[in-house]
């Protein structure tokens, strides 16, 4: 019997479910735990590996993650003979390296935080980079972005796109919402920081009347203080309306009922929320820039700047395209939010593994 490799994942991130990361990491194991990788103990890192391990038993082997292991002296001492990194801004690293797995989710730090290559952020990602064995992303855009930025190693380099997190439609026929319903409403969700650039989609509604506009997503930030001041200063307070985090019940409610689906980001290393509104069916209209384009592909709208009277005219001009063809278009959709599967996703990460350690 020949010993089995052991692959530790790097995933305490798992409990933060509602970010894209934890999302992510959960559906990585899920896609994981569904196949059949015999010659490979997998090690999971969580501060709750108890829940894992109620819901994959034997699957995996556990490893129950403290903050302290973020200090170099602190660090995992055992032996791994594939550590993987499931994002680029994990601070908890191998205390021995052998072989090293690096997935790039974004490089958003050198825009967001500094472009000064010395920057802590940026030279602990440089330090990631160099230790790779191989890297995989989540876009072509991310690949780009990350060879624009920095000197990357030249080591075997992926595409693996992540999946549709929607993988269970719930019965949301009980779902009462917190916001008004009785008139057709857009529908948006996602994290309240500036990229989102939901100011955009504000803008547009003062010149739209028989419609409503909802946006999910934590709010009590900077940024969702900035959006609530610029409904109420353009009385748009009875037709643009904030939830707040949702359920999982609730975000199928509202995509599952929304006319429209919007999603004005100005960067996005993937982008998850169109592929869950497509896979309802719902027109999908997008920004068309940094990932997007590779998410939405020929089946969503594009908006390639802001100005509301524009995106007026494209938002009504594809909604009317998509009446005329519904039928067409709703397949259309749904075809290609299933080309997004976390189970393929999944044999694909560990197709790498099987190759890195060969």
């Amino acid at each position: 019997m020949s010993h089995k490799k052991s692959i530790f994942l790097e995933t305490h991130n798992i409990n933060n479910r509602a970010g894209g990361l934890g999302t992510f990491n959960y559906e990585l194991i899920k896609g994981l735990s569904g196949l059949d990788f015999e010659n490979y103990e997998l090690t999971l890192n969580s501060s709750n590996p108890d829940i894992l391990k109620e819901e994959f038993k034997d699957k995996f082997k556990y490893h129950k993650y403290t903050s302290l292991s973020r200090h170099p002296l602190f660090r995992i001492r055992k032996k791994y003979d594939l550590w993987h990194s499931v994002n680029q801004n994990i601070k908890v690293e191998p205390y021995h390296c052998n072989k090293y797995l690096l997935t790039v989710h974004d490089v958003n730090f050198v825009d967001e935080v500094s472009s000064d290559p010395n920057h802590r952020v940026n030279r602990l990602f440089n330090a990631k980079l160099e230790k790779s064995t191989a890297i995989t992303y989540i876009s072509e855009f991310a690949k780009a972005e990350t060879h624009k930025h920095f000197k990357v190693p030249n080591v075997p380099e992926y595409v693996i796109y992540n999946g549709n997190p929607i993988s269970t439609l719930l019965d949301t026929s009980k779902y009462v919402a917190d916001v008004p319903v009785d008139k057709p409403f857009f529908y948006a969700i996602g994290d309240f920081i500036e990229r989102k650039n939901y100011e955009s989609i504000i803008n547009m509604m003062k010149l739209i009347k028989d419609f409503n506009l909802i946006i999910s997503g934590n709010n009590n930030k900077k940024y969702g203080e900035e959006i609530k001041k610029l409904i109420d200063d353009n009385g748009l307070t009875n037709q643009v309306f904030l939830t707040g985090k949702v359920s999982d019940e609730g975000k199928q409610f509202f995509m599952k009922n929304c006319t429209a689906f919007l999603f004005p980001s100005i960067r996005e290393g993937f982008g998850l929320p169109p592929i869950e509104a497509m896979s309802f069916g719902k027109p999908t209209f997008l920004s068309d820039k940094t990932s997007l384009p590779e998410i939405g592909g020929n089946a969503s709208k594009y908006w390639s700047n802001f100005d509301p009277e524009y995106m007026k005219t494209v938002l009504f001009d594809g909604l009317n395209d998509f009446e005329n063809n519904k039928e067409q278009y709703e397949t259309i959709y749904k075809q290609r939010a299933a080309c997004f599967n976390w189970k393929t996703a999944a044999s694909e990460y560990l197709d790498v593994y099987k190759t890195v350690l060969q």
